[in-house]
């Protein structure tokens, strides 16, 4: 069974950066785009960054130049760099990754998410 886990949330004040990261874990073939969503209190889940298979990254045009992501396929594994982080930028934090299975049909999956809050 396919599974994503984030790690490297965390309370911070404005102004300074967390790092986190998913790794997915289970029988997998390949994973193609892998990216980081958002979902603030009584908010939408919105994206924040993607990254292909081969490097491609988009970002929210919000975070662009403040947040990077980047992946390792060996580990399956994606990470966002937050930098100068703001507090507009509180929100559960998810990860998805559109998984190639080996017993199973190609799907999208995602984490349970965590927790981000900046204080000012």
């Amino acid at each position: 069974q396919v599974q994503l886990v984030e790690s490297g949330g965390g309370l911070v004040q404005a102004g300074e950066s967390l790092r986190l990261s998913c790794a997915a874990s289970g029988s997998i073939i390949r994973i193609e785009d892998m990216g980081w969503y958002r979902q603030g209190l009584g908010k939408q889940r919105d994206m924040v960054a993607m990254i292909t298979s081969s490097g491609g990254t988009n970002y929210a045009a919000s975070v662009k130049g403040r947040f990077t992501v980047s992946r390792d396929n060996a580990k399956n594994t994606v990470y966002l760099q937050m930098n100068s982080l703001m507090p507009e930028d509180t929100a559960v934090y998810y990860c998805n990754g559109d998984v190639v299975p080996r017993f199973s049909l190609r799907k999208t999956y995602w984490g349970q998410g965590t927790q981000v809050t900046v204080s000012s």
